[in-house]
């Protein structure tokens, strides 16, 4: 396709006149733009002029300029939030003396924690513990009722505050199973089968070659101490219940066998410290009303 210029002339048919250009004979007309669409084009070249001079615009070194008016949404926030603390200060002055059983127990108190807590779960607990508690691989599931420490609000409450194996904090919760695989304590032979009796506590399938009596004897003498003869665990050492077939880090052969060769540590932080008392209250009550509760 190719341009050509030629002296700008009218057009015949439409009675425009033509910039010059043409494209295998097709002629450019110069057709004006509407009267209003300019109008509303200088309208906003205006407006603009206008808006910088009377709001915050002009980026600078340290900040902006501040504008005639001086106004700036971000101060309507701060005077928002301000707000917002001194309503839910005045609506919770009720939890700050109350202990999370009688929270619980008063109507208008226990549904603004669990309002509260819901709202302080997300913010710190979810990316763990998952939306609603459901758990995940090596995070606990909170809305069913097995616990390692204990699901009362008393237990809940020292778990929040004081996490799982934290340094330094003598009220943490700390439990400690030993490594038998990798420092030798059991032999191979050993350690798969007292994973298939653990299976077995459970009431999942175990493979025909398992040595289960073998696997017996093994905890017995190594397991039993911490987790029960019968294997249900001691929710004041923080051994869990095998019976259940519910477990952190999975009930399969590989993972069993993983675990009792390695061990396990998982952490959770202290949120003493980091979350006022009135918001680890309402997480405990909140997480105490997830369904598992005890």
């Amino acid at each position: 396709m190719d341009q050509q210029h030629d002296a700008p002339h009218v057009d015949a048919v439409t009675g425009q006149a033509t910039t010059g250009h043409e494209w295998d004979g097709i002629r450019e007309l110069n057709t004006p733009l509407p009267r209003w669409w300019l109008g509303i084009f200088y309208a906003t070249i205006v407006w603009s002029i206008g808006y910088w001079v009377v709001y915050p615009a002009w980026p600078l070194l340290t900040g902006a300029t501040k504008g005639v008016i001086g106004y700036a949404s971000r101060n309507d926030i701060t005077v928002e939030m301000a707000q917002l603390k001194a309503q839910r200060a005045a609506r919770a002055a009720g939890m700050a003396d109350a202990t999370p059983a009688q929270i619980k127990a008063d109507p208008a108190l226990f549904q603004m924690a669990v309002a509260q807590g819901k709202a302080a779960f997300g913010d710190n607990c979810a990316a763990c513990h998952g939306v609603g508690g459901v758990g995940g691989k090596g995070y606990p599931n909170l809305n069913d009722d097995e616990w390692l420490w204990g699901g009362s609000l008393d237990a809940i409450q020292q778990t929040i505050r004081h996490g799982i194996r934290v340094a330094g904090d003598n009220d943490t919760r700390v439990s400690q199973m030993p490594a038998f695989g990798r420092d030798g304590v059991l032999k191979r032979e050993e350690i798969i089968a007292v994973a298939s009796h653990v299976r077995e506590l459970a009431g999942l399938s175990t493979e025909a070659k398992a040595d289960l009596p073998l696997g017996r004897k093994v905890f017995a003498d190594n397991c039993a101490a911490c987790h029960g003869a019968d294997g249900k665990g001691n929710q004041e050492l923080g051994a869990p219940n095998l019976t259940d077939a519910i477990s952190l880090y999975g009930m399969d052969m590989a993972s069993l066998t993983e675990t009792i060769s390695n061990s396990r540590g998982g952490v959770m932080p202290a949120w003493a410290g980091r979350l006022d008392d009135t918001t680890i209250k309402a997480l405990t009550v909140y997480v105490h009303s997830l369904g598992g509760g005890q």
